[in-house]
């Protein structure tokens, strides 16, 4: 299919795909076929339109990994409404505030899911954060459920029972509609919504299957949930490329394990602790012989040797780069690169029309290749549309030329890739440099006793000086001069720890993907260790 002949809506795309009795996706043992997934979300977009949702409308999907997520998903895309991606792992409080902001008007969610306690969330949430909220739409896989505390204003309707109603004939579907909201992590402020429209969503796609080299003996295990966009931009792409792709409704790695080897699986994307806990299952080398690409998000520090671990085990995998903003697997890096590489976020580019360039946040200046600075985007295949519902953070990240400020730190190479460092908000600046706090991070990690360890930055004397909060191995004191001094012999004076504090656990938020550290945190404790 060439870029003219490629669809620009997802109900084209799925109608496209559809025109053969391919299988679409496993979930579980259940195979569904592209015919079978037009059809149920054909079926739920006309019980969608009955219950009064129109164009631009926002239908929260609060489910686990299901073909019934996707299928709501489509079906929103087919009606131009919004389908709010809300993250399974979201307790009251966040829910409520996500229903609220959001407007939502249907709620899809598994009262009697086992892994989660979705009624019980739900009916934490005050009366006054589900105003908008008109109906629950349940599923069920035969288990007896319940949604007690519910307004009684607020309709319940059995997934199942909507699959009863004729398939939607129409398709209202339009390349420029938003079709998705994806909620960012929020650790120091609300959630933002970040909207995407469906002409994005579907170009980034095939834009993944050309930069992931996905072709048609791929398949894939879908590790990332779709709640957030790493998950969807999985899933997008092998729909896009007509390839079938496994999943199960929460992370197992003796399950993934399996899959991988019943289905043949050549492509997967987690983040380091899935894939740690995926080499974990066996002893072989290689330990997955299908898999020939893997790309990896970091979230745990006490990983940051994941990429030779997978090597020594036969497995090759490599860093990416993907935010919401201008969504996942936006940037990998190769296979034939050396080790030292593939373990950077960033790359290259899957799209031939995405530019990347590091700006110095106080003067403006363009910087040179290898100068760390803020990493801003021009991607129009795949940028969101805007902030929903926040016209001013939209300003502040879209420049008038359409480049997006990411707040992350890092830097171009020569050679055509980028390397993420920190965000910009972790980032320290120590003796007139910006300095990501990884290459201090990595250094601490080498001495003796220490499991892991976060740096951030803390004002000292009236000038900024790195804290470093360790983990101990089992069994270790902290000889927190014997640190400094490791440090002292390897790195600038200026990024020798002030301090070195030991801790039991860094504090942490839940993201979509994983637990994500709260800097933000660690900062204020910093400042209150170090007197104010």
């Amino acid at each position: 299919m060439t870029a003219h002949d490629r669809p620009d809506t997802l109900s084209a795309l799925l109608a496209a795909r559809a025109s053969t009795n391919a299988v679409a996706l496993f979930d579980r043992e259940r195979a569904v076929s592209y015919p079978d997934l037009l059809d149920e979300s054909a079926r739920l977009a006309a019980a969608l339109r009955a219950m009064g949702v129109q164009r631009g409308d926002r239908v929260a999907i609060w489910l686990p990994n299901l073909a019934a997520w996707l299928a709501c998903f489509f079906a929103c895309a087919r009606l131009g409404a919004i389908g709010l991606a809300v993250n399974t792992r979201f307790r009251s409080a966040e829910l409520a505030d996500i229903l609220l902001r959001s407007g939502a008007r249907v709620l899809v969610t598994w009262p009697g899911f086992d892994r989660t306690d979705f009624a019980g969330v739900l009916a934490g949430c005050p009366p006054a954060s589900l105003a908008a909220l008109e109906c629950v739409v349940a599923y069920d896989e035969g288990e007896a459920a319940a949604l007690p505390g519910l307004p009684e204003r607020i309709a319940v309707r059995r997934y199942a029972g909507l699959l009863e109603q004729p398939p939607l004939a129409g398709d209202d579907a339009a390349p420029d509609a938003g079709c998705a909201i994806f909620t960012t992590s929020g650790t120091t402020k609300a959630p933002k919504f970040v909207l995407h429209d469906q002409r994005t969503l579907v170009a980034h796609a095939f834009d993944v299957v050309h930069g992931f080299g996905i072709d048609a003996q791929s398949t894939m295990l879908l590790a990332p949930p779709l709640c957030g966009v790493f998950g969807v931009s999985n899933a997008l792409a092998m729909i896009a490329a007509g390839r079938p792709f496994a999943m199960m409704p929460a992370w197992d790695a003796a399950a993934a394990a399996r899959a991988i080897d019943a289905h043949g699986a050549t492509h997967m994307n987690a983040t380091d602790d899935a894939i740690a806990q995926l080499l974990a299952q066996n002893d072989r080398t290689p330990a997955f012989p299908t898999l020939r690409f893997v790309g990896f998000a970091a979230f745990n520090p006490a990983l940051g040797d994941i990429v030779e671990q997978a090597d020594a085990r036969g497995l090759r995998v490599l860093g990416l780069y993907g935010i919401s903003e201008i969504q996942a697997l936006f940037a990998r890096n190769r296979d034939g690169d050396p080790l030292q590489l593939r373990r950077n976020g960033g790359g290259f580019t899957v799209s031939p029309l995405a530019q990347v360039r590091a700006r110095d946040p106080e003067t403006g200046r363009v910087l040179a290749h290898g100068e760390d600075g803020e990493l801003e985007f021009l991607a129009p295949s795949s940028r969101m549309v805007c902030y929903f519902g926040n016209p001013e953070a939209t300003r502040e990240a879209i420049l008038e030329d359409g480049w997006y400020r990411s707040g992350d730190l890092g830097h171009t190479c020569a050679d055509g890739r980028f390397v993420f460092r920190a965000r910009m908000g972790d980032s320290l600046r120590l003796g007139g440099f910006l300095v990501s706090p990884q290459e201090i991070e990595e250094c601490v990690q080498q001495a003796p006793g220490i499991l892991d360890c976060q740096v951030v930055g803390a004002t000292l004397d009236g000038a900024p000086r790195p804290v470093a909060f360790v983990r101990l191995q089992a069994g270790a004191a902290l000889d927190e001069a014997a640190v400094v001094a490791h440090v002292g012999a390897r790195l600038a004076r200026f990024k020798v720890p002030a301090r070195v504090f030991a801790v039991e656990a860094f504090p942490v938020t839940e993201g979509s993907n994983g637990t994500k550290i709260q800097k933000t945190r660690l900062r204020e404790m910093a400042q209150a260790l170090l007197g104010g």
